[in-house]
Formats: structure tokens, sequence, C-alpha cells
């Protein structure tokens, strides 16, 4: 397989058309009723802990981070994270992970919650959630619920209701 110089760059408000177009390709319409979507809808990600990946000026993967609740205790949800099919073997997505998650340690962020493959995320950090200890809003598979701590013992005590950080809510209406 050939070496590709891929980039790994924060994201812009510029990059939104790109990335929801990358997002209806790998995702498609079904995404929308994800219990994590859900959390999108009031709260915006945080473009200083979301990152692209290009290869020259093609975008070719994206991940994002979302600020959120667990109970009372301040966190980030992980996602979504895509790759375009095509530059999948590349390593890509642990790029993006690996950046985002030491963004987000190196600006005191942590936890870091998704919903995913645990056997993927795990090789970056992230480990089931006891049942019960964060409560999505809607239907999930438990056993994709994963938690990566960024700083040891930061999930100790943590537990509740997933919401959006309203810290964080659009002020559009």
């Amino acid at each position: 397989m050939p070496e590709l110089s891929i980039t790994i760059l924060p994201e812009t408000a510029a990059d939104a058309q790109p990335i929801e177009r990358l997002h209806e390709r790998t995702f498609g319409p079904g995404r929308f009723v994800l219990s994590a979507y859900r959390l999108r809808e009031h709260v915006d990600h945080r473009l200083d802990l979301s990152f692209t990946a290009r290869i020259g000026t093609l975008l070719v993967g994206s991940v994002r981070q979302l600020p959120i609740c667990i109970g009372d205790t301040k966190a980030l949800m992980l996602g979504p994270l895509t790759v375009e099919p095509p530059f999948r073997a590349h390593g890509i997505g642990r790029m993006l992970l690996e950046r985002c998650l030491s963004e987000a340690k190196a600006k005191g962020e942590r936890l870091v919650l998704l919903v995913g493959d645990a056997p993927y995320y795990s090789r970056v950090g992230f480990k089931p959630v006891p049942r019960g200890r964060a409560i999505m809003p809607g239907p999930v598979d438990h056993a994709r619920v994963l938690i990566a701590e960024l700083h040891e013992g930061a999930f100790d005590g943590v537990s509740g209701r997933v919401r959006p950080d309203w810290d964080f809510a659009r002020r559009d209406g």
C-alpha cells in the first residue's frame, strides 16, 4: 500500500459543508435517529477539539467532539468519526482519534464518551461503561457505550443521564 501524506488539521467553520457531505456518504439518512444525534440537536461540537484529515486539499476524514454532561459531570462526546471508504486502511481514523484525545487532555478535559465498536476504540483507551452509569437519551446498545479517562480516576463516582452541556447551548433560538 503506498504511503499517503496525511495532514490532521483543526476543523474550521468552512469545513462544515464538506463534512456534512462526508457524513451523508458514510452514514446515510439513518444517522439522525441515533441517540448521539439527539445530543447534537441543541449544542454544537467544539471546533477547537474537532479535526479533519486531508490528503493535499482533499478532505478524507473528520472527528468531532461535543460538550456533554454525565449527570453533573462535564465531559465530551466523541463523534462522529468517519473516513472516506477508499482511505480506511491507512490509519487515518486512529490519527484523528489520537489528535482529538490529546488536544482534549491538553485543554483540561477529563472524560470522553462515545457510542461505538469496543474492539476498535479500545486501541486508544476506551472501555465499556458499566450498565446504568451513563444513561443515553433514546435507545442504545449498552455494550457500545464507551468511556476514556483522560486523567486516571476521572470516571470514579460519575453517573447519570447523558445530556448536552447547556453552557454551550446554541444562542440561535
